[in-house]
């Protein structure tokens, strides 16, 4: 069975990786990670990891995590895996992804992006495992509602992750 795991750092956006983790399909094992901020948005799931429990399972590759989401990616979470830092559980776990050559795909929720996120960015994007995916609208499926753009995400999302879905109308 694969191994999922949705990591949601900072607040901002917190429902949106919730949802992507619940959407995730039953025969995938799926881990949730909360940070500080986000975890007073969100009420505590089956197989959640605080974030500050370093020693936690997806701290380790020898866990077998297949893909890694982060939902969203606070610009300081995705500084500190453009330049290595492991100082909690989400940037470990993303620093294990990479160091096992496992997907990572990060949605940044800035906006607009500095110089200094395009750098990260840039730098992350150089590794072939790793997706730069930000929320970003795709209009051609005539989104009509929010849930129809998350949907979208999240189907977009689970297509670089090999997931599959129909959660939203393809380019014809």
């Amino acid at each position: 069975m694969k191994k999922i795991l949705v990591c949601i750092s900072g607040a901002s956006g917190a429902s949106l990786g919730l949802k992507l983790y619940n959407m995730i399909p039953p025969e995938y094992e799926r881990y949730l990670v909360v940070s500080e901020n986000a975890k007073t948005v969100l009420q505590k799931e089956e197989n959640i990891f605080l974030n500050e429990d370093i020693a936690a399972p997806p701290a380790s590759g020898s866990f077998g995590i297949d893909v890694t989401f982060i939902v969203p990616t606070s610009m300081n979470t995705l500084a500190k895996i453009a330049l290595g830092i492991a100082d909690n559980l989400i940037t470990r776990a993303a620093l294990v992804a990479v160091k096992e050559k496992k997907k990572l795909i990060l949605a940044p929720r800035e906006m607009p992006f500095s110089q200094i996120h395009l750098k990260h960015m840039y730098e992350l994007s150089k590794y072939p495992n790793i997706y730069i995916a930000p929320p970003v609208i795709g209009y051609y499926n005539n989104p009509k509602s929010i849930k129809d753009i998350e949907m979208f995400l999240i189907g977009k999302w689970f297509d670089m992750a090999g997931i599959e879905n129909n959660f939203f109308k393809r380019w014809e």
